[in-house]
This record gives structure tokens, C-alpha cells and sequence, in this order.
């Protein structure tokens, strides 16, 4: 699988991505926070027999310069790069904070999607409960705790990062985080997290920016809280890692699916991070939910 980096124009702005290849339905796929484009690399290879698959950095990631001015830019941005990559309905696929993204374009129809999957990226708070607890992520506690934990960022030497990169690549199979991860791959990730300054490096997400995502006002039309999937109208895929932050919300996450009929969910092995720790399995879900839509147009840009 060759892979190709891409920028794709929004307008005003650019985001950087993946272009993975491939050929038929095009499928865009959405990180989660402290990710990027790269954490995808091993989902991807197994979907590129069947599928045209490009993934993203969204704003404040990545490779992507710019950072969200504010709560809804990095998932309004998601149409603007379908159209950019001339898709009209794409199978939108997010991860963690990227199934927020996917399913809030999609409610917000900024997008018309062929299907929505969501891996372990849920909101199933009511809208008061999740207005009430949006607060923490802007405390000073909650950004020293992402600076201590994952070195959000934290403006390193480029030996630095290279230590810490290398340093978390050893530890990865004692991380809950990175537990059955490629090696490569964590280290991929975390190389992409980090600007190529010459002389400085910036680990991203910086704290300021999550706190920025988390503010989305209360009033919104489109918000954080469960009632947001009742404006997802396409066939809508929930996968819910068994060892995953919200597997013991299960009923909850029933109520979501048994709201549409053209809704699935699916349980499978594995901890939060299973883009990389159980990239085949997740992959044959999304081929699964990919086999029986329509092919693309002729002449649709794939």
C-alpha cells in the first residue's frame, strides 16, 4: 500500500491527511484527540482491496497547522474535506473524538454520509448533564493533567522528543493505551504529534486547544450530549470495544441503536484503542458496513 501525503483546501484553510489509496466506496477516517491521520495506517491496509481510504489530522493535530477557534470548526471541517476530495456521500469512520466529528456533521447535515461508524467515540449524556460537566476540561487541574499524562503540549529539543518518542514505543505493551499496538505505528503516531521545528517541538494537542473543543455552547444546535444522534438519519454503526470507555454504558448505548432501524451495534475484543491494537478485526467491521451500499457513480471521484 503506497501512502501519500495530502493537503486538502478548505477554503481559508488547509488540513493536512493520509491518502492511502485504494479504489470503490470512498471512506474518510476521523482520529481521536492526541491522535492523527497515522494511527489509521494498519485499519487502512486492510480495507484498500475494497475501498478508496483517506484519513485526516484535524485541526490542533497533526500535520495540520492550524487549531480550532472554536467548539465545531475541527468537525465542520469534515465536509469541507470530502468535497475538497470531490466525495459526495462517503462512509464517515471516527475514532474516539472523531465519532463526535462524524456523527455531529452528519446531524448537522452539513454532510450527507452513507453510513456513520462510531468506534468507541460516544456523547450519551443528556444535554444538562453534559452542560454541567463541560467545565472540567477548562480548569487549570485538567491541563496540567494533560501535560503530565500525555505531554500535551510540552516544547521539546528534537533529541527530546526523539527520547520520549522511543521511550513510550518501549512501553507501549504496558500502556492501556498502546497494548497490542505495532511498534512501528506508535511510534509513527507520536512522530506525526510532534511539529518538525528545527530546533523546537511541539507536542499536539496543546491543553488550550482541548479546552477550546470542549466549549461548545449550550444552546448549540448541535452539541455533545446524546440527543445528537436522534439528527443522524443514515445507517449508523456503533462499536463498542468490550474493555472500552464506555463499555459499561451498554444499555445506553442500546437505547442510541434501537432508536432507527438502520442502526447496528457491535461488540468486539479489545481496550479503547483498537484503531491500532485490532486494526483486522476493526476493519472487517467496516467492510462489513461498506459491502452492501452502492457502489459509487460512474464517474465519481474516487
Amino acid at each position: 500500500m503506497r501512502i501519500r501525503e495530502i493537503t486538502l483546501d478548505l477554503g481559508l484553510d488547509t488540513l493536512a491527511g493520509l491518502d492511502f489509496g485504494g479504489a470503490g466506496t470512498p471512506v474518510l477516517l476521523v482520529h481521536g484527540s492526541g491522535h492523527n491521520a497515522a494511527a489509521w495506517a494498519d485499519v487502512a491496509t486492510h480495507l484498500t482491496d475494497h475501498c478508496r481510504v483517506v484519513a485526516v489530522d484535524l485541526r490542533g493535530h497533526g500535520r495540520t497547522a492550524v487549531d480550532s477557534q472554536n467548539a465545531e470548526q475541527y468537525w465542520r471541517d469534515l465536509a469541507d474535506a470530502a468535497r475538497a476530495l470531490g466525495w459526495e456521500n462517503p462512509v464517515l469512520v471516527g475514532h474516539s473524538l472523531g465519532g463526535y466529528a462524524v456523527a455531529a456533521v452528519a446531524a448537522a447535515g452539513l454532510l450527507r454520509p452513507a453510513a456513520v461508524c462510531v468506534v468507541d467515540g460516544l456523547v450519551l449524556n443528556t444535554r444538562e448533564k453534559a452542560v454541567a460537566d463541560q467545565s472540567q476540561w477548562s480548569t487549570p487541574e485538567a491541563g496540567e493533567g494533560l501535560r503530565t499524562q500525555f505531554r500535551y503540549g510540552w516544547s521539546a529539543t528534537p533529541d527530546e522528543a526523539h527520547a520520549y518518542i522511543e521511550q513510550c514505543v518501549r512501553d507501549a505493551q504496558e500502556d492501556d493505551l498502546n497494548r497490542g499496538s505495532r511498534p512501528g505505528l506508535v511510534r509513527d503516531v507520536l512522530e506525526r504529534s510532534f511539529t518538525q521545528g528545527a530546533r523546537t517541538r511541539l507536542r499536539r494537542p496543546t491543553p488550550e486547544q482541548i479546552a477550546v473543543i470542549s466549549a461548545a455552547a449550550p444552546e448549540a444546535a448541535v452539541y455533545p450530549s446524546v440527543d445528537v444522534y436522534e439528527h443522524v438519519t443514515c445507517p449508523l454503526t456503533i462499536v463498542l470495544p468490550d474493555e472500552g470507555f464506555y463499555a459499561g454504558r451498554r444499555d445506553e448505548v442500546r437505547d442510541v441503536i434501537a432508536a432507527r432501524p438502520d442502526r447496528t451495534l457491535v461488540v468486539m475484543r479489545g481496550h479503547h484503542n483498537v484503531t491500532m491494537a485490532r486494526p483486522a478485526e476493526l476493519a472487517r467491521i467496516i467492510l462489513d458496513l461498506v459491502n452492501p451500499l452502492p457502489a459509487p457513480e460512474s464517474g465519481e471521484p474516487t
